[in-house]
C-alpha cells in the first residue's frame, strides 16, 4: 500500500485530562469531522458559572471544511455544548441515532437554536460518506439507549472510537455491545483505537444494570409508603427499571421535574421507554392514592439547589413535600466536587423522617463505563496498531495506557494526550505534532465566553475576603480633595464591630491624597489607593478584599 503524503490529524478539543466536555476532531486535507460536543459542570471554585464548553475557535476558523458532527449518545457531556456552537458553525449537519436526535432536539429548542433541518438520524451498520471520510455506528452498552461507538474509514486507515461503553450481557434495552463487529474490525486491521478511560482505575468488570433492577424490586416490595427515586434525567435504563418494579407491585409512577418530564416524553414517543397499562400518571393524581401505591421519579441526584428533590426536601416544591415514612433512593454517585451538596441533601431528607438509600447502603447505582477487564477485552478484539485513551482525567488515561501495554501494544504506539494536542498519523507512522488553543469557555447565564479567568479570580476573592469601596470626593473646579474619603465594605468585616479599623484605613489613605495637590491622574490615584489599602488591610486582618476606588465630582 503506497504511503500517502497527506496525514490524518486528530485533535481533542475536550474530554482529555477532565471528565466531561467531550469533543474530538479528525482532519484530513480540507475535510473535518467532529465527534461529540459536550459540556462539563463547574467546580465549586467556579463561582456563578453554569457550565463549561469547549473552545471551538479552531473550528470556527475552518467552518467551511466541517462535514458533520457525529454524536455517540445523548448524555450532557456529549451533547450539552450543541446549543452554544451550532450557530457559530453554520448549517453543519448533526449525525446521531434516533433517541439521541430526540434529546438533541430538546436541547436545541431550550437554547432557541432551531437546527432541526441539520439533524440526520443514522442507524447502526449504515455507512455515511463525509468528504474523504466515511463513518459507521455500532451498538455499545451504556446507561442510555442508542449509545454508539464509531468506525471511521479514512484515507490512511480505519479508526475506531468506542464512545462511552461497558460490557453488560443483560442490558435493560437488550442491546449489548457489538463484540462481533469489533472482532471483524480487528481481523481486517485497525489503525487507531480511541477508547473510554473513565473507569480505568477499577479492576474487574462493571456490574450489570440488572443488579440495580433487583434492588429496586426489593425496596418497592417492602417500602411502607411513597418511594421517591432520583437519578439523572438521561439515565433511561434506570427509569425503565423503576417503571418495571412499580408495575410489578401495583404502584403508579409520577415524573417530577422539567428535564425528567421532557426526556421521558420524547423517549415514550420514540419507543425507548415501555410503560405497561396506566402505570404512568399525572402528578396531580398522586394526592388521591394511598402512599404505598405511589412512586415519584425526579431529578436532584447531585444535590442541585434548584432541582425537584432538593425543593421537595426543603418543603418549597409546589406539589410534593418529603414526609415521614417516605423512602428516597439516590440512584447515582456524586460527580466529583458535588459531594458536599449531595451529603447536605441526604441530611435534610433524614431530618424530614425519610428512609434514604444511597450507594453506600445498597447497590442502587452502577456506572455505565467499562472497568479494567472490559477495557482489555476491547483492546484484544480490536487489535489496533496505535492506541489513544480518551474520556478521563490524566490518571485515567495513564492507567489505560498501562492496560494497553499489558495486552501487547508497544509503548511508542500509545499516545496519552491533552486537549489541543495534535496527533498526526498515516498508515506507517504516528506522532504528536504541535498544539492548538483548546481551553474552557464559561457559560454564565446568557453570557457565553465573556467570563474569563480574571473574572473568576475576582469572584473567588469576593467570596473569600469581600469588597471595600472607597468613595473619594474631588472638587470639579480645582481637582483637589474635597472632604474626607469614605469606605463602605461588604463581606469583609462587620462594620458595626470593625468601624475603628475602617476609620483608621481612611486615615491611612488620606496621607496619599493630599488636600493641596490636584488629583488629575485618576488612574494613578486609583492604583495608589488599591495598593496601599490592600497592604494595610492585609497587615491588620490577613485578608485582601477587592478594593474599588470611586471618584465623585462635587
Amino acid at each position: 500500500m503506497p504511503v500517502l503524503k497527506s496525514k490524518l490529524r486528530i485533535i481533542p478539543l475536550g474530554g482529555l485530562n477532565e471528565i466531561g466536555k467531550n469533543m474530538m476532531l479528525l482532519e484530513y486535507e480540507n475535510d473535518i469531522i467532529v465527534i461529540d460536543a459536550g459540556l462539563m459542570f463547574p467546580g465549586e471554585d467556579m463561582l456563578g458559572i453554569d457550565m463549561i464548553i469547549p473552545d471551538i475557535s479552531y473550528l470556527v476558523q475552518k467552518k467551511d471544511h466541517i462535514r458533520g458532527i457525529i454524536i455517540t449518545h445523548g448524555h450532557e457531556d456529549h451533547i450539552g455544548a450543541l446549543p452554544y456552537i451550532v450557530n457559530q458553525l453554520e448549517n453543519v449537519p448533526i449525525y446521531a441515532a434516533k433517541l439521541t436526535q430526540g434529546l438533541i432536539s430538546i436541547k436545541l429548542k431550550e437554547g432557541k437554536t432551531f437546527a432541526a433541518s441539520r439533524q440526520k438520524t443514522v442507524a447502526a451498520g449504515v455507512q455515511v460518506p463525509l468528504g474523504k471520510f466515511k463513518f459507521e455506528f455500532f451498538h455499545v452498552c451504556h446507561s442510555i439507549p442508542d449509545a454508539m461507538g464509531i468506525i471511521i474509514y479514512t484515507p490512511v486507515g480505519t479508526i475506531v472510537h468506542s464512545g462511552d461503553f461497558k460490557l453488560d450481557y443483560t442490558p435493560v434495552d437488550a442491546k449489548p455491545t457489538d463484540l462481533s463487529r469489533l472482532s471483524q474490525l480487528g481481523a481486517q486491521g485497525v489503525l487507531l483505537l480511541m477508547s473510554d478511560s473513565t473507569y480505568a482505575e477499577l479492576p474487574g468488570y462493571t456490574p450489570s444494570e440488572k443488579v440495580v433492577g433487583d434492588t429496586f424490586d426489593r425496596i418497592m416490595s417492602n417500602a411502607p409508603g411513597r418511594v421517591i427515586v432520583t437519578t439523572f434525567s438521561s439515565l433511561l435504563s434506570r427509569v425503565q427499571q423503576v417503571i418495571d418494579a412499580a408495575a410489578k407491585y401495583g404502584r403508579k409512577v409520577f415524573i417530577v421535574g422539567r428535564s425528567m418530564n421532557d426526556t421521558v416524553k420524547i423517549s415514550m414517543e420514540l419507543g425507548y421507554l415501555n410503560a405497561p397499562g396506566n402505570v404512568l400518571g399525572k402528578l396531580e393524581e398522586a394526592r388521591g392514592l394511598p402512599h404505598n401505591k405511589v412512586v415519584f421519579v425526579t431529578t436532584g441526584s447531585q444535590g442541585e439547589p434548584t432541582s425537584a428533590l432538593v425543593r421537595m426536601a426543603n418543603q418549597d416544591h409546589s406539589q410534593v413535600h418529603i414526609q415521614r415514612g417516605d423512602t428516597v433512593i439516590l440512584s447515582a454517585t456524586p460527580i466529583p466536587g458535588n459531594e458536599s451538596l449531595v451529603n447536605r441533601t441526604i441530611d435534610t431528607l433524614f431530618k424530614r423522617g425519610a428512609q434514604v438509600i444511597y450507594d453506600k447502603l445498597a447497590q442502587v447505582h452502577v456506572h455505565g463505563h467499562g472497568s479494567q477487564e472490559e477495557l482489555k477485552l476491547l483492546l484484544n478484539l480490536v487489535k489496533p496498531k496505535y492506541f489513544m485513551p480518551v474520556h478521563g482525567e490524566y490518571r485515567h488515561l495513564s492507567l489505560h495506557c498501562r492496560l494497553a501495554e499489558s495486552v501487547g501494544i508497544p509503548r511508542n504506539n500509545i499516545f496519552v494526550m491533552e486537549d489541543g494536542d495534535i496527533l498526526e498519523l498515516n498508515s506507517q507512522s504516528a506522532r504528536v505534532a504541535g498544539k492548538i488553543t483548546a481551553g474552557n469557555v464559561y457559560v454564565d447565564g446568557l453570557s457565553v465566553g465573556d467570563v474569563g479567568n480574571a473574572v473568576l479570580h475576582d469572584r473567588r476573592i469576593l467570596s473569600r475576603d469581600g469588597i471595600a469601596v472607597v468613595v473619594i470626593a474631588i472638587n470639579k473646579d480645582t481637582g483637589l480633595l474635597s472632604g474626607r474619603p469614605e469606605v463602605v465594605s461588604r463581606g469583609f468585616v462587620d462594620t458595626r464591630e470593625a468601624g475603628e479599623l475602617l476609620e483608621k484605613s481612611v486615615d491611612y489613605i488620606t496621607k496619599f491624597l493630599t488636600y493641596d495637590k490636584a488629583l488629575t491622574d485618576w488612574a494613578l490615584v486609583s492604583n495608589n489607593v488599591k495598593e496601599n489599602l490592600s497592604n494595610f488591610y492585609y497587615e491588620k486582618t490577613r485578608r485582601r478584599p477587592v478594593i474599588i476606588p470611586v471618584q465623585v465630582r462635587v
